[in-house]
């Protein structure tokens, strides 16, 4: 069951899509119009157990390489104290 309220800041819950961006050694994937749940106060998203296990199965075929991706244009910033 997908909460009406958000967890961090108690805002509701809308559906909508939503990107999943991670990092992976020197790589980064995109996931793309993602159904969600999401916030609309923080924009935190909310996932239906059967879209977290696809994220899950895309990521572990990431990892071994079984996934071709066409490249994106990405900026990499450090900030140093």
């Amino acid at each position: 069951m997908i909460p009406d309220r958000c967890s961090h800041c108690k805002g509701k819950l809308e559906y909508g899509k939503t990107e999943f961006i991670a990092r992976v050694g020197e790589k980064i994937i995109v996931i793309k119009e993602i159904p969600a749940y999401i916030c609309n106060q923080c924009g935190e998203a909310y996932f239906t157990p059967e879209i977290s296990r696809k994220i899950d199965e895309i990521m572990e075929d990431f990892h071994n390489d079984k996934i071709c991706c066409r490249p994106v244009a990405a900026g990499e910033i450090e900030i140093s104290a």
